[in-house]
Parts: C-alpha cells; structure tokens; sequence
C-alpha cells in the first residue's frame, strides 16, 4: 500500500486520524530526518569551509572571525526565532487540514520578516565597528573583525527569509527541497571563497600548470562569499515555497499580506521566549568569548576552530529536531496526542545514538579534523585536547537540542527557554570562570565547564520530556 513506505502518505495518516505502526513510525522519522540532517550538515559544512581556509592564512585571521562569532550566532538565532513562531502555527494547521489558513499565515510572515531582517541588519551594521573592541579583541584583528561583522549584517535579510522559508517548507512536511538548497549553498560558498580569498595562484593538475584568478580579499572575501551563496540561496528558497510548494503556494488563493494582531499574537507567544533565551544565551557566549580572549589569540583560533569541526558531531541532532518539530506540530494540530508522545520518543533516541556515535568518531579524529582547518601546531594540539573533552557530552547534548525541537513543535517554549538559560548562566559560566581564573586551567577548562553543563542541560530535558507536561499547552490552530 502506497501509505506503508510514501512520506507525504504517512503525514497524511496522521492528518486523516488513522492508525499507524511501530514501524510507519520509525520509517516517517527516518525520512523526515535524513534530509534535515543533510541540511544542517551542509550548513556545517561551510562553516568549516570558510574556517579551513581563512585558518590557513593564519592565526590572527582566525582569531578575527571567531573574535565575533558569538555575536553572529545571537544575531542569526533571532532571526530564527522570529521565524519560528510563524512555522510552528503552519504545521499545526496543516496538521488539522487548514492549509488555507497556513497560506494567510505565510502572507503575514512575509511582510513581518523583512521589517524584522531590516531592524536586525540596521543594528548589526550600526555596532561593527565598535564590537570587536567591547569584546576585547587587540588592535591585530579588530579591523579584520569588523568588516566581517558589518559583511554579514547586511546579509540578514536574505538570512530571516531563507530560515523563514526553509521552516515552512520543514514544517509543511517538506525536506527534501531545503536539503537540496542548502547543500547547493555549500557549493557556492566553496567557489566564492575560492576565489575571493585567496590571490591569484598557480596550481598544477595533473601535471599542468594552471592560473587560478582571485580577489585575495582574506577574511573580507570570506564574508562575501558566505552572503552571496546566503542570498542566492534564499531568494531560490522564497521562490520556491510561494510558488512551488503544495500547500504553501499563494497561488492557490487570495489574501491580505497586511499582518493580523491574531496571527502576530501567536507568532510573539511562540517566539518572544525563545528570542529572549537566544539574546540570553548569547550574550552569555558572547562573555565566555571574553574570558577567552585574555588568553591570547591561539586560545582565541583554537576555540573557534574546534566550536566549528565539533559542529559536525551535533548538526545532525538540529536536524532531527527540525524532523521532531514537524512532527509533533501535525499530530497536535490533528489532535493526537498519544502518536506525538511516540514520535517524540523515537525522534529523542534516534538523536543521542547518531550523535553517541558521532562523539566516539569525534575523539578519534580530532587532531585531523584541526589539522584540515589550520596549519598552525599549537592550535591544532589545544583544539585536539578540547575537542576529547566535548565528545563525553554528545549524547546528552543531542538530548537537550532533540528534545527542545519536541518542545517547539508543541508550542511550548517558556519553561524550555528559562532551563536553557539557567543551565548556562549557572553552570558554565559559573564553572567557566572558576577553572579559567581560579585554576588557571585556561581553554581546556572552558570546555569542562562546557562539557559539564550539556550532560545536566540533557538530563533535565528528558526528565521534562518523560513527564509530558510540554503536551498541555493549547494548540496554536485553535
């Protein structure tokens, strides 16, 4: 039967009410999360591109890009959250066959999203030349470090609308179409910053010798060719689900794109605690930057280096969260509850086992994964050690990002957010602190505290999740 194996078959079982099994279970997860695993991991995958090779002109490059590469996760965890609550409310109507209403809710996020992407990049571009100082960079990287800051803001609006799009599509049950852009972003990335960080070059292939043209624009070209690849990609991405997508296309019908206080209302519910987590939880990455920046700029390169080759191990978990989200949206949005406890279950073990073994493979590899990012010894030996130590907390970090997802497709985001902040304000800052400047255990000690604080960050995420009280929130659809 075309139900038993089809994907959009088996979300439509969950919309018509009908009874599924054990193993339609698992296969829906399975298809739901592959593709977002393939997304994040090419999204990683540039990172550690971009990483690789400004790491390669050295440790001061480094060191300037990840100098403000906390505050670029902060400012690109708003925009996600801004976004976030306009998904969610998609995915639970979609879930209770009102893709009408989804459609009126998309119109509104359009019109929302770009006065937020315009607000966002009008800060950041106002506070580039300052941030580097305010966050204790010296005087060898701060220039480098504001142009790339400055680059990126600019870009946020194409940012707030590729994350909005690729929500939608997610949480319309679509993955495979933001996979596919997504590593076509990757791509581009790779040729941008081919030719816009390095000089013009010979190399030789197969024993010829070949001219290579580039702008050798060092970390400047870096930022250029993240935003272009960003920006082409999200105006593919918006095509796409207006005009493209099944239930999402807004040629289907007419409707006003003049946002409603209804809608917007249930947008900042959803939203506004997971924004004030990430301004937050950012800030609190932000002052972690400062206690490392002290500790001169290998500390500084290596921290950046090994937060960007660790990503490798936990992008898949965010992509089984995105697969959890849409999940649980549709099946409290249609109503079952006993069928969403299932796929959050099976969603949060599939999550702890794939990165599990991710953490053993990351403790293996590290001082190769550091080797392909920078050529400098002494940041490849303290990013090898720091790297060992994070791999104990992979699986218990799969289970606080998992679960959180579990969280967000329920629309339940305030007691989520206020144990994310209080575990890293209270534990690893607190610990932070005392192993950097009581101990003097410098960045090996940073990441104990880190280590530490995901292994609690987890258990009490899953003691929330066995308790099942996240289900007793009201339905967004409603």
């Amino acid at each position: 039967m075309k139900e038993s194996g089809n994907k959009d078959g088996l979300l439509a079982m969950i919309r018509d009410g009908k009874i599924m099994s054990l193993r339609q279970q698992l296969l829906l997860t399975a298809q739901l999360s592959v593709p977002a695993i393939m997304a994040q991991l090419s999204s990683i995958i540039m990172q550690y591109i971009d990483a690789s090779m400004v790491g390669h002109l050295g440790a001061n490059e480094a060191a300037a890009i990840g100098l403000v590469s906390t505050t670029l996760w902060m400012f690109g965890g708003l925009c996600n959250a801004f976004t976030i609550g306009f998904s969610v409310q998609v995915a639970h109507l979609i879930g209770a066959k009102r893709s009408d209403k989804a459609r009126n809710v998309l119109r509104q996020a359009i019109v929302a999203s770009l006065l937020a992407g315009l607000t966002i990049a009008s800060i950041g571009a106002l506070i580039s030349p300052f941030l580097p100082v305010w966050l204790g960079g010296n005087s060898e990287i701060c220039s480098d470090s504001s142009t790339y800051f400055l680059i990126f803001s600019l870009c946020i609006p194409f940012v707030v609308f590729n994350m909005l799009a690729s929500g939608m599509l997610r949480c319309s049950g679509n993955m495979r179409v933001p996979s596919m852009l997504n590593i076509f972003m990757a791509v581009l990335d790779v040729i941008f910053n081919f030719l816009l960080i390095f000089p013009s070059r010979d190399i030789t292939l197969l024993d010829n010798a070949i001219t290579v043209p580039g702008a050798g624009l060092g970390v400047t070209g870096a930022a250029l060719g993240t935003g272009l690849a960003e920006s082409l990609v999200a105006l593919l991405m918006v095509y796409y689900l207006v005009l493209r997508s099944g239930d999402l296309k807004l040629t289907q019908d007419k409707g006003s794109f003049k946002p409603t206080r209804k809608v917007v209302f249930k947008a900042v519910r959803i939203s506004l605690p997971m924004a004030l987590q990430q301004f937050v939880m950012s800030t609190a990455h932000i002052m972690t930057t400062m206690i490392v920046a002290p500790l001169g700029n290998v500390s500084i390169a290596a921290n950046s280096l090994a937060i960007t080759a660790e990503s490798l191990c936990y992008m898949p978990g965010y992509g089984i969260a995105d697969a959890a989200t849409t999940l649980v949206g549709q099946c409290l949005g249609a109503g079952r509850r006993y069928l969403c406890r299932q796929f959050a279950r099976i969603s949060v073990a599939l999550g702890m086992s794939v990165m599990g073994v991710m953490g053993v493979l990351m403790f293996i590899c590290a001082p190769y994964m550091m080797e392909l990012m920078t050529g400098v010894d002494s940041v490849i030996s303290l990013g090898t050690d720091i790297l060992r130590i994070e791999a104990f907390a992979e699986p218990l970090f799969a289970a606080a990002i998992v679960t959180y997802g579990v969280f967000v497709g329920a629309g339940d985001t305030v007691a989520p957010c206020v144990m994310n902040v209080a575990s890293v304000w209270c534990v690893r800052l607190t610990l932070a602190w005392l192993f950097v400047n009581v101990f003097a255990m410098g960045l090996v000690g940073m990441w104990i505290a880190m280590a530490v604080e995901l292994c609690a960050r987890g258990s009490l995420f899953l003691l929330r999740l066995w308790k099942g009280n996240w289900m007793k929130q009201k339905l967004v659809s409603q």
